[in-house]
């Protein structure tokens, strides 16, 4: 079934809803603030195209952070299913953190 472009962009809005519920464990701020979350995208039929990146290539969750984001993204009504890309271009740093987040972390005043 494909979706409307209004579905298309509610879906989207709750993805980002849902996003802003995964943390790092290591800052007590959303991924999607801290600037991980590169892309999100939503087909027609509801497939959800996620580019993220983690703040450093090691990150102690590497593995675990883009399972959760995916096993999250997928209770969105309307996904069908997600196709998540991890990436390291460009490399996360502090200035792709939202205001909100740099303010949460005392680095904007």
């Amino acid at each position: 079934m494909k979706h409307t472009d209004q579905e298309i962009i509610a879906i989207g809005e709750e993805i980002v809803r849902t996003l802003k519920t995964v943390y790092d464990p290591e800052i007590p701020v959303d991924i999607y603030e801290l600037g991980l979350i590169y892309d999100v995208q939503v087909s027609d039929e509801g497939v959800a195209k996620i580019i993220m990146t983690l703040t450093t290539p090691n990150c102690p969750v590497a593995e675990s952070m883009p399972q959760e984001v995916k096993d999250k993204v997928k209770t969105v009504n309307g996904v069908t299913d997600v196709d998540l890309d991890l990436t390291f271009e460009p490399m996360w740093n502090k200035d792709m953190m939202s205001e909100e987040a740099k303010f949460e972390l005392g680095i904007l005043y």
